[in-house]
């Protein structure tokens, strides 16, 4: 998976222009992946853009040239975008005008002076212009275009290397254009040394500071995200009743009548009716008739330790981690559940990979079945309860790799190898197919063509044509059933990848685009591939509701669907359970198996999955009734998990995202009690 979090580079500093040309190497998991390459002429930068990352990544160049306080005053970007969509973007300022044109959108706005743009698909060195800028401010903030405020803050003035060749540090958070923020190294002379993240940029001939790097970011961002957790989490010592409240009861699929839960140690203590008398010595919460649902499952994450607050405000508080960095995701998970950090359960998946010029960056790359084997034991030694197979995996050692799992108690899952089909997967020893696209491409693909590349999106319009009544789907539900083998869908991140259009809101972040910062509200506004025509478009669109057709013909042949969403918030897993309903399933449906359900699956449902007696205290209040409208699980008011109150609206603010509904009143008299 390709994270977001690319940085910033440097040319300048203090007006000055560095070297004519300055290079950085993009480092995923120890390993390099892409470049930024940047030559100067006068204030004109040539930035040379390049990731190439399990089959796919954005390539473009960019000319910008450099005005008063180093706000560009003209910027061009062409190339390709993460899945090879056409980029054509431009900005230019000239005798009071700004005027500039995205995938995203347009504009056209009086300027007495150049305002700072906020590019749509700029290379890396966009974050360094915006820190150059906002640190000759006296406030370090911005209103920038085509909307929006940036703020920068200085966390920590770090030392990288030992020596003769240590590098002493500024070390800059940047706020206001994605979800979570960026942080960005520069050197004392003002240039880029970092910016860091999954996806890290580093000065070249630095690439084996990455793990001092990623140490230096987890630390960063632990010390961020423990205040975050300090002002929100809302612990009580005594227990607490919340009164007038239904309760969603996965097994009835329906809505009780007003009830009242009280929660005392981290445990569901009692339910009762809501006009029970309340004893003396409890704390209080008026749920105002609202309805309660116990915690939904995105049992397809890459977590990350900024993901983990938006998660549990979005009413998500158990996710399944299907690859990550060996490294950090086991602290984070500790992290969590030791109360440091806000973040929802973590279930870890065990990637293996094969190598190839594909390969995709997480967990384990094997060049040997043997190397596969030692993961397999790795990761069951350590606690996973699955390991996931990759693209690039030798078909042929899926099978002795997935013997060694099941003798061990691991499950198998997975996306379907480059030049195999998901039946021939199934019969190997796969549990679990991983996203639409990867199961229903065994029916649209012709021997030989290769899925490490963006051929395993754009092969899915041959969908369009597809009959779901041939024998070649009905072979594949046969051997799903034969083998107990599920389906973890993401039809939601298929839904972005193939129905995004340039410049129009998707349907799948329409109800949540106006509330998020403005890089994510113009990165959704794209396409991610490119259309030659129109009817291009439509077969994309054709082959999206074949999909969606699949999704409701498997559910009604009995086969296990898991929503997940593939992304890092609880936004669009709320969009996956509203195309499963799409799809024809009841809300109440899809609602069981988020919740109780997936806790069943995962052999965690006598602790989790619904709100009774001597379970764990994780469930969100939401106005409205879930069942009756599944959009509702979008505006919640109020998140326990494990016991901890949490007012979504509190951590929404930390990030710059516009609440989805108004807070519920907690009690104030015992807030964050120690």
């Amino acid at each position: 998976m390709l994270r977001f979090m690319w940085g910033a580079l440097a040319l300048f500093c203090t007006g000055a222009l560095a070297a004519p040309v300055e290079n950085y190497s993009i480092v995923s998991n120890g390993e390099t992946v892409g470049y930024v390459a940047v030559s100067a002429k006068g204030n004109t930068l040539d930035v040379d853009f390049k990731i190439d990352d399990n089959g796919r990544g954005p390539k473009h160049k960019e000319r910008l040239t450099l005005g008063a306080g180093g706000i560009p005053v003209h910027w061009s970007i062409d190339g390709t975008s993460l899945m090879g969509g056409d980029v054509h973007e431009s900005m230019n300022w000239q005798t009071g005008r700004q005027r500039w044109t995205s995938q995203a959108d347009h504009g056209d706005e009086t300027a007495a002076a150049a305002k700072l743009y906020v590019v749509n698909d700029g290379s890396p060195y966009a974050l360094y212009l915006y820190a150059k800028a906002l640190l000759k401010t006296k406030t370090h903030r911005l209103d920038v275009l085509p909307r929006g405020t940036l703020h920068l803050e200085k966390i920590g003035t770090p030392t990288v290397g030992e020596g003769k060749a240590a590098v002493a540090l500024d070390a800059y958070m940047l706020s206001g254009i994605n979800m979570a923020p960026d942080v960005i190294l520069l050197d004392r002379h003002g240039n880029l040394f970092a910016v860091l993240g999954e996806d890290m940029i580093v000065r070249k001939g630095y690439e084996s500071e990455g793990p001092a790097l990623n140490a230096l970011n987890e630390r960063l961002s632990l010390e961020r995200l423990k205040t975050l957790q300090a002002a929100t989490a809302h612990r009580y010592e005594i227990p607490v009743r919340i009164r007038n409240v239904r309760i969603f009861d996965p097994k009835l699929l329906a809505m009780t009548g007003p009830k009242a839960v009280v929660v005392y140690r981290g445990a569901i203590t009692t339910v009762e009716a809501t006009d029970a008398p309340v004893p003396a010595g409890e704390a209080v919460i008026d749920g105002q008739g609202a309805s309660l649902v116990a915690g939904l499952h995105d049992m397809h994450a890459h977590i990350s330790i900024w993901d983990g607050p938006l998660n549990v405000a979005g009413g998500v508080t158990t996710v399944r981690d299907m690859g990550n960095n060996n490294q950090t995701l086991p602290k984070l998970m500790d992290e969590i559940d030791h109360g440091e950090l806000i973040g929802p359960h973590i279930i870890p998946s065990g990637f293996i990979e094969g190598r190839s010029p594909y390969s995709a960056r997480d967990g384990v790359v094997a060049d040997t079945l043997e190397d596969g084997l030692k993961a397999v034991h790795w990761y069951a030694d350590h606690g996973y309860i699955q390991i996931k197979i990759y693209n690039s995996m030798n078909p042929a050692w899926v099978k002795p790799l997935a013997d060694e799992a099941k003798k061990l108690g691991l499950r198998v899952v997975g996306h379907v190898p480059a030049f195999t089909t998901a039946d021939q997967m199934i019969e190997a020893g796969y549990d679990e197919i991983t996203h639409v696209n990867q199961l229903m491409l065994g029916w649209l693909l012709k021997p030989g063509e290769d899925t490490r590349t963006p051929l395993r999106l754009t092969a899915m319009t041959r969908a369009a044509d597809l009959d779901l009544n041939s024998e070649k789907v009905r072979h594949t539900i046969a051997l799903m059933k034969e083998h107990d083998a599920s389906w973890d869908t993401t039809i939601s991140i298929v839904e972005q990848l193939m129905m995004s259009r340039a410049g129009e809101v998707p349907e799948n972040a329409a109800a949540y685009i106006d509330h998020m910062p403005v890089g994510v509200q113009r990165y959704k506004r794209r396409s991610y591939v490119t259309f030659k025509d129109e009817a291009e478009k439509e077969r994309y669109a054709l082959a999206f509701d074949k999909a969606m057709q699949a999704i409701a013909l498997f559910h009604r042949e009995g086969i296990r669907l898991w929503p997940g969403t593939d992304a890092a918030n609880g936004f669009t897993l709320h969009r996956e359970l509203e195309l499963y309903v799409k799809a024809g399933l009841s809300p109440a449906e899809v609602l069981r198996i988020a919740t109780y359900d997936c806790d069943a699956y995962l052999k965690r449902d006598q602790d989790y999955g619904s709100i009774e007696r001597g379970k764990r205290a994780d469930f969100f209040l939401v106005n409205g009734d879930p069942t009756k409208d599944i959009g509702t699980v979008r505006k919640v008011r109020l998140v326990v998990k494990d016991g901890v109150f949490y007012a979504p609206q509190e951590i929404y603010q930390a990030y710059g995202i516009t609440p989805f509904a108004a807070p519920l009143p907690l009690p104030a008299e015992t807030r964050n009690a120690k």
